[in-house]
């Protein structure tokens, strides 16, 4: 292999973020993590000293990016509401009001569509074993399939209407103001 093509592409996954600076591996380090941890593991992932990691974790803590659970020694874990508040801006940001509705509407029609198929209001009400022993086209990994892509598309439609509000009540503020 040349030496040009070992720059070229990724780095390996078990040293993703040697090349970032070190607030950019404890950011990447705290993405992946979704229990608590100590500073002491997100500097041993991060490849830094765990002074410098308590200095950053308390930073991100106070910006809302981790959540501090206190205790000998306190831990940090990935605050999945600031990632979802930051989303849910991201979209409104980057969509209109017209754009973020239309989304809503297909997501919608997809979700009745699931729930007249399985005649149920939730993918949760859902016996995929039985779904499928029932049906003649249709395989348990197909009713899984089409199970996550229910839920998600719930999950997608709410953040997308979550957006199309917040876009709304700030056009409305400007308009106003």
């Amino acid at each position: 292999m040349s030496e040009s093509d070992a720059t070229d592409g990724p780095p390996p996954f078990e040293d993703a973020f040697a090349s970032d600076d070190v607030e950019q591996r404890i950011y990447g380090t705290i993405l992946q993590t979704h229990k608590p941890t100590t500073a002491s593991a997100i500097a041993d992932s991060a490849n830094c000293d765990p002074k410098t990691a308590r200095k950053y974790l308390s930073w991100f803590d106070d910006l809302g990016i981790v959540t501090r659970h206190d205790g000998h020694p306190a831990t940090y874990e990935r605050n999945n509401a600031y990632f979802e508040w930051r989303r849910i801006n991201q979209l409104a940001a980057d969509h209109s009001v017209e754009d973020l509705q239309e989304r809503v509407r297909e997501l919608t029609t997809r979700i009745t569509e699931y729930e007249e198929a399985y005649d149920a209001a939730s993918p949760a009400a859902v016996d995929a074993v039985a779904a499928a022993e029932a049906s003649d086209e249709q395989t348990i990994d197909d009713v899984y399939s089409d199970l996550g892509d229910w839920a998600t598309a719930r999950e997608e439609r709410d953040r997308y209407e979550r957006a199309r509000q917040q876009r709304t009540d700030s056009e409305r503020e400007q308009a106003s103001g």
